[in-house]
């Protein structure tokens, strides 16, 4: 079984830092593309949280727009774990932050990020 469970989620004020984590455990092995949604709670009804960021096997990255310059997706294969490094942050980035291996069903259950003075 597959599970992927995040960490790191917090309250931060504006101009603040977090970083997320997500461990990766199970029969996956390790070479698998991995990304970063959110959802706020104006998409509490939406099909699928917005996507922020990509790191792929080979280790290039992509992100959203508006993340760009301020989030850095990394990887420690030895661990098997990802991180979401979030700087800069602002109040539109709350959110609950979720990842996910891509081309399959596997998610984790998210933490909660919260940007607010």
């Amino acid at each position: 079984q597959v599970q992927l469970v995040e960490s790191g989620g917090g309250l931060v004020q504006p101009g603040g830092s977090l970083r997320l984590s997500c461990a990766v455990s199970g029969n996956i092995g390790r070479r698998y593309d991995l990304a970063w949604y959110r959802r706020t709670s104006r998409q509490a009804s939406a099909d699928q949280p917005d996507w922020v960021a990509t790191i792929r096997d080979d280790g290039s990255t992509e992100y959203t727009d508006s993340v760009q310059g301020r989030f850095t997706v990394a990887r420690d294969m030895a661990e098997n774990t990802f991180y979401l490094q979030m700087n800069s942050l602002k109040p539109e980035d709350t959110a609950i932050y979720y990842c996910r291996i891509l081309s399959t069903l596997y998610w984790g259950r998210g933490t909660q990020v919260t940007v607010t003075a």
